[in-house]
């Protein structure tokens, strides 16, 4: 894949995952996939039983991750993704980690 900082673009996505996603792992498991990746951000479990997630890094290594996120776990059953460009809030996350319920 593509290196983000060999040519410096960095996109922002905002993604919520429906379906079953809550209780079998995906979380946990879209923390290492991301880190894999070099994706930084955060994800979420949503009151609503959806995932909520803050992808940053190149387009690249964002579609394969939103390809991942489609399928999560083996436990999981993914009805929907959604996928916005957001501004980043600032330069950059500096690691892909889990947070609070929100």
């Amino acid at each position: 894949m593509e290196s983000v900082e060999r040519d410096g673009t960095v996109d922002c996505r905002l993604v919520r995952v429906v379906g079953r996603v809550q209780g079998v792992g995906y979380r946990q498991a879209c923390v290492r996939h991301a880190r894999g990746l070099g994706i930084t951000g955060w994800v979420r479990n949503r009151l609503d039983g959806s995932v909520e997630a803050m992808l940053q890094g190149s387009p690249n290594r964002i579609a394969h991750m939103c390809d991942w996120l489609r399928t999560g776990v083996p436990g999981a059953r993914v009805s929907s993704l959604e996928v916005k460009e957001v501004q980043r809030p600032f330069d950059r996350f500096a690691e892909f980690e889990r947070w609070p319920t929100a």
